[in-house]
């Protein structure tokens, strides 16, 4: 159903027969856990996970649910949607959520790579095979994208983000979100998405997971709401709130964040849930009194379902209605969002999975070239010294393959996926050996052992699979064959990172250094003589200050998907070319963090690269780092006025020349600086971007448009958003440090 005037009289008929306990429960959202007999009683989860379906099936029974997570199988989904049903006197369905965070049975590269992309419409094509594979088995709704912004790379979910800056993490969450719901909700072949956290998760103090976050009105209005706006006008049908006090406020009973700034500033019209438990958790926040004030004061605030994972929150809310604590009027509201939504999705004429096309669908090659593709667009090339790559096969009789990631299928797709297929993942070592077959020898060697996290965590469980060594490893030996390996072969591909269970939520990182012994393995190899590439997988920056100085190439392929070794194989051979950028700036050491390319002017500008004693200030590699096989210049950059008014725009042209004899695609990077205001601005914010293919020895002329929303700025002075008049600096380049500029003033 998707006629307007349709939903709202229905839901108006429902909201007038329904009882206030059957109202709750289309409020909560329970996990419904399928684990292995060894999770049972498992006290990472706190509670007995065989029983924790009966009681789910026991809630089901005496009314219903408004939505279950945590099942994948066809089969199971129809038998719980049927329980749903039936054990509702109106016929409400649940919506089925999961985690569709990069990718569901086809595995794309993580969220971080796919923004590396650069590339808006590779990112809406991935996102719309995972909504297809998603929506075949049953599920509605992806608690995805997340759209925080992070700069501080020891927090584990920089992984599942767009990177540091909110203009490029703009322009991701709005494709991902057009990629899984298309024009509106109930497209065929979609899901919901919902972008999460709302708001600030991403400056946990410290990076270290679930902290709480202090964030300035500037930053947050200029920095953190940005991706989350362009979600919205996207049309995401759902947010999710974080987990952290925000300014002391928890952001999931915070009536400002929710409903002035979500509801109220940013227009959102969809509906809201917690995250796992965070409803629960305002009375361990020390901010509710007990779990009746907790449900009470999430519902005032705007929230409008509970994600629980046992013994939900929102099971008082009737009880907070009889003491007054909640209106019926707002009670009424959040279930009228909830029931919005599954009319819309159409699950009140067609609740059940088809499924025969569930299997036809998850087995569509056409999906694989989409995740291979995307690991292609997606790679990054940050060192290619004497142009070592590509490879030429023609040249080479053998190849050494070193290193522990470079053959293991689960550390290749990455971390926070759970349907996948470990069959049918190809890792570095099997992409590079199908790609050259029989004419060249590639011959492979783990070097060192598996990585372990000091402290396990529980989602470990849930597919973390922490790597183990083979039976009788013996390091020393291992990494003496590893060597030889190398000596024998014309080039060495050491393939460096960290384990996929060591980044993720609850997987932060109190240092940057390549984990285990990778540095000594990456340097015993070079030490070799054999020409070198690094190859890392990785989801956020690593320390390869050693490497920038001693390998000549090194390719970040990040955790690249189900198609990961068969991409990186092209990559390294030349059959696709590099072209992907860094989404987020490249410390030198943890020390340097956070470290950001859009910081203010500061006193003693001239000495910004001097503020340590002990090494530079200035990062390894630029936010917008990216080389190519191809050689890019710039020139005759232009601006079509010299002044403007507060309302108008320029135009800004450049000429992009391919200055090699290969084809390759160049992201042409367009900063602005505003030089005076009322408020100090950035020494540079990117305002534009596009990724654009130039045929070798050919030049295109690259046009951008900035206007008022490019200029436009939150101020704290006047609480508001303001237009200055002002010089302004452009420049245009391949990254942040793009030196071709020119200037136009805004008048007053």
């Amino acid at each position: 159903m998707t006629d307007d005037a349709g939903i709202t009289a229905r839901i108006d008929d429902l909201l007038a027969a329904m009882t206030i306990e059957e109202k709750a429960g289309q409020l909560t959202q329970y996990f419904y856990f399928s684990l292995p007999p060894e999770a049972e009683d498992n006290a990472a989860i706190g509670l007995d996970v065989a029983a924790q379906p009966k009681a789910v099936e026991a809630a089901l029974a005496r009314g219903g649910a408004g939505s279950l997570l945590f099942q994948t199988d066809p089969a199971q989904i129809n038998r719980l949607q049927r329980l749903t049903i039936e054990g509702n006197r109106h016929g409400i369905p649940a919506l089925f959520g999961f985690d569709v965070i990069h990718g569901f049975r086809t595995v794309l590269p993580v969220p971080i790579a796919m923004a590396a992309s650069w590339d808006p419409q590779v990112i809406e094509a991935g996102q719309a095979v995972a909504a297809r594979e998603a929506r075949a088995v049953g599920i509605h709704w992806a608690f995805a994208p997340m759209v925080d912004i992070a700069r501080d790379p020891r927090w584990g979910r920089i992984v599942e983000g767009a990177g540091e800056d909110p203009y490029l993490g703009a322009v991701v969450a709005a494709a991902q979100v057009r990629g899984f719901q298309g024009d509106r909700l109930g497209a065929p072949d979609r899901i919901v998405a919902g972008p999460k956290h709302f708001a600030g998760y991403g400056y946990a103090i410290g990076g270290r997971d679930y902290e709480e976050a202090s964030i300035s009105d500037a930053d947050l209005w200029n920095v953190v709401l940005p991706p989350f706006r362009a979600a919205i006008e996207a049309g995401a049908g759902n947010v999710m709130t974080a987990y952290m006090p925000l300014n002391g406020v928890p952001a999931t009973g915070n009536r400002w964040l929710l409903t002035d700034v979500l509801r109220d500033a940013l227009g959102f019209e969809g509906f809201v849930v917690s995250d796992a438990n965070a409803a629960r958790s305002l009375l361990t926040h020390g901010f509710a009194e007990d779990l009746t004030d907790a449900a009470a004061r999430a519902l005032h605030a705007g929230l409008d379902m509970e994600m629980a994972i046992t013994d939900p929150a929102y099971d008082r809310l009737p009880a907070a209605l009889a003491d007054g604590r909640i209106t019926e009027a707002e009670l009424d509201d959040a279930v009228r969002r909830v029931l919005e939504v599954k009319l819309r999705l159409g699950l009140f004429d067609d609740p059940y999975v088809d499924e025969e096309r569930a299997t036809a669908v998850l087995a569509d090659p056409a999906h694989r070239e989409v995740a291979r593709e995307a690991a292609r667009r997606s790679a990054v090339l940050l060192r290619n010294e004497g142009d070592l790559l590509p490879l030429d096969a023609a040249a080479i009789d053998s190849i050494a393959v070193v290193g522990p990631l470079a053959d293991s299928p689960r550390d290749t797709i990455g971390p926070w996926i759970f349907d996948f297929d470990l069959s049918e993942t190809v890792t570095v070592l099997q992409g590079l050996r199908d790609r050259v077959g029989e004419t060249v020898r590639v011959e492979g060697a783990r070097g060192i052992p598996a990585g372990q996290r000091v402290f396990p965590s529980m989602f470990d469980m849930f597919g973390g699979n922490a790597p183990v060594d083979p039976e009788g490893f013996d390091p020393e030996a291992e990494l003496a064959r590893a060597v030889q390996v190398a000596t024998d072969a014309d080039v060495a591909v050491v393939v460096l990172g960290e384990w996929q269970n060591m980044i993720g939520e609850a997987a932060s990182r109190s240092s940057l250094e390549l984990p285990g012994r990778q540095l000594e393995l990456l340097q015993a190899v070079v030490a070799t003589g054999t020409p070198t590439v690094a190859v890392v997988m990785n989801g956020r920056p690593l320390d390869l200050t050693w490497a920038a100085e001693h390998v000549p190439a090194i390719l970040d392929v990040w955790y690249p998907g189900s198609q990961g070794g068969a991409a990186v194989a092209d990559l390294l051979f030349g059959d696709a070319v590099p072209g992907g950028k860094l989404p987020f700036t490249w410390p030198r050491s943890v020390g340097q963090v956070p470290i950001v390319y859009s910081h203010l002017t500061s006193h003693e500008p001239e000495n910004q690269g001097r503020r340590y004693w002990d090494e530079p200030s200035t990062p390894l590699f630029p936010f917008g780092h990216g080389l190519s096989y191809a050689r890019f210049s710039y020139a005759d950059l232009q601006v079509d006025r010299e002044s403007v008014g507060r309302d108008g725009s320029v135009a800004v042209s450049v000429v992009v020349r391919n200055e090699s004899t290969r084809d390759g695609e160049e992201v042409v990077q367009l900063y602005l600086h505003q030089r005076s205001g009322t408020a100090s601005r950035p020494v540079r914010e990117l305002k534009g971007f596009q990724r654009v293919a130039v045929p070798a020895g050919e030049e295109r002329r690259v046009e951008f448009a900035v206007g008022p929303d490019e200029r436009r700025y939150w101020n704290a002075a006047a609480h508001d958003h303001v237009l200055d008049a002002s010089v302004f600096d452009v420049w245009v380049g391949g990254d942040s440090t793009a030196a071709l500029g020119t200037t136009f003033t805004v008048t007053a």
